[in-house]
C-alpha cells in the first residue's frame, strides 16, 4: 500500500461489516414492540406523544432480546476492530479524523449491481 488515499483492504472490509451490522440493527430495532417489557400504550391527549396513539406494547420476547444482546457485542467487536487496526498508528495524529471520515465513506456497502458514484 503505497497510495496514501487508499487503505488496507482488510479495513476497508471491517469499515463494510461495521456499516452493514449497523443498518441490520438498525432495521431489527425498528421491526419491534416499542418498549423492551410489556407496557401499556396510550391516547394523543393523555400524553405527550408526536407520534399519536401510542398502542399497548406486548414487550420484547427472550429470543428478541438475545438477538438484540448479540447484535450489540457484533458491533463492540467491529468497533473494536476498526479502531484499533494497526493502520492508524501510521497516520499523523493532525490527519487521523480526516481520515477516519474518508474511510467510512469508502467502505459504504453497495448494493450487487450498484455502481459507486464518480467523485
Amino acid at each position: 500500500m503505497t497510495d496514501q488515499t487508499s487503505f488496507p483492504d482488510d479495513l476497508l472490509h471491517l469499515q463494510e461489516r461495521l456499516h452493514r451490522a449497523h443498518a441490520e440493527h438498525r432495521a431489527y430495532l425498528a421491526a419491534l414492540p416499542w418498549s423492551v417489557e410489556p407496557m401499556k400504550g396510550w391516547a394523543r391527549g393523555e400524553r405527550y406523544s408526536h407520534r399519536g396513539d401510542v398502542p399497548d406494547s406486548p414487550g420484547w420476547s427472550d429470543e428478541q432480546k438475545a438477538t438484540v444482546d448479540r447484535m450489540w457485542a457484533e458491533l463492540r467487536v467491529l468497533s473494536s476492530a476498526v479502531v484499533d487496526h494497526p493502520y492508524w498508528k501510521t497516520i499523523p495524529a493532525e490527519v487521523l479524523v480526516n481520515r477516519r471520515m474518508e474511510l467510512k465513506r469508502q467502505a459504504l456497502p453497495h448494493e450487487p449491481g450498484d455502481t459507486p458514484e464518480a467523485p
